[in-house]
């Protein structure tokens, strides 16, 4: 029993993985592909009500369906939103920044190459680490810091000579998409310490490891660069490669379990111990 619960838990990690790999690739590569079309865009702002919309939606449902009867859900309603206003008006923050994120993720997918806004966009583990450290006081390992310096010399690498499309026909502002992405990375860095966005990454920050969610972060960033050199014709350069390496390679190494050495500590004798056992 024990080996197919193992097992079991095995698969839906990996279902996790996949979907989300599936869904940041996904999304990078719709959104881009809408904005880039030389038909009449549709306002960002209005795709990104709707986003919270239908979130709402899907919320209340999931809460109608936990609570079982209408008396319970109006009562959990009461309890929860309308009789905590210090605590809805807490998380009134995080969801203004994460409006922000969102529209300007909008505003860099119209201006750079999926593939690069995938690997740019991993600058909020750097941003997210630093606010971690200087607001909540928490110590980063040598090897964390490592990671952090090789993703963003990965950043500079695939900034510095940006890979082109050529099957995009509107006009471009890189400086622009990068300016956004800056602003959304710290808007990212600044919300993961208030809350987790969306209903699906819950899910997948309690059933799967950091380990996973790199890789999966690093999944996501070879599809949206294949993707994008069919859909898109981007032309990928050495320094466009070099810096998607070292991002990905650094996603993993910043993932990775921090070693505990306290067990080791313990058990090993003092200097005295050794002396008085000689």
């Amino acid at each position: 029993m024990a080996a197919v619960r193992e097992n079991v838990h095995l698969l839906f990690k990996l279902y996790c993985l996949a979907v989300m790999t599936l869904v940041a690739a996904t999304y990078t590569i719709a959104l881009r592909y809408t904005r880039t079309s030389d038909k009449e865009l549709y306002f960002s702002t209005t795709a990104v009500c709707i986003t919270e919309v239908i979130k709402l939606l899907l919320s209340v449902g999931i809460l109608a369906k936990e609570t079982g009867n209408l008396g319970r859900f109006k009562a959990s309603l009461r309890e929860n939103v309308l009789g905590s206003p210090k605590e809805l008006m807490k998380l009134s923050v995080p969801s203004l920044v994460y409006a922000v994120q969102n529209n300007m993720a909008f505003l860099a997918l119209s201006n750079l190459d999926a593939a690069v806004y995938q690997v740019t966009y991993q600058l909020k583990i750097p941003c997210t680490a630093l606010c971690t450290v200087l607001m909540l006081n928490r110590t980063l390992s040598r090897l964390q810091w490592i990671s952090v310096f090789m993703l963003c010399g990965g950043v500079v690498l695939v900034q510095w000579r940006p890979a082109q499309a050529t099957g995009v026909v509107v006009e471009q502002n890189p400086l622009l998409g990068f300016g956004a992405i800056a602003v959304a990375v710290l808007c990212s860095g600044f919300a993961v310490l208030a809350s987790v966005g969306g209903l699906y990454t819950s899910v997948v920050v309690k059933y799967t490891d950091n380990i996973m969610k790199g890789f999966s972060a690093a999944a996501a960033i070879v599809l949206s660069t294949i993707a994008s050199v069919m859909l898109f014709g981007l032309q990928i350069t050495l320094t466009f490669a070099l810096g998607t390496l070292l991002v990905c390679v650094s996603i993993y190494l910043y993932g990775l379990p921090r070693q505990d050495t306290t067990s080791i500590q313990q058990g090993e004798p003092t200097s005295k111990e050794r002396v008085g056992g000689v």
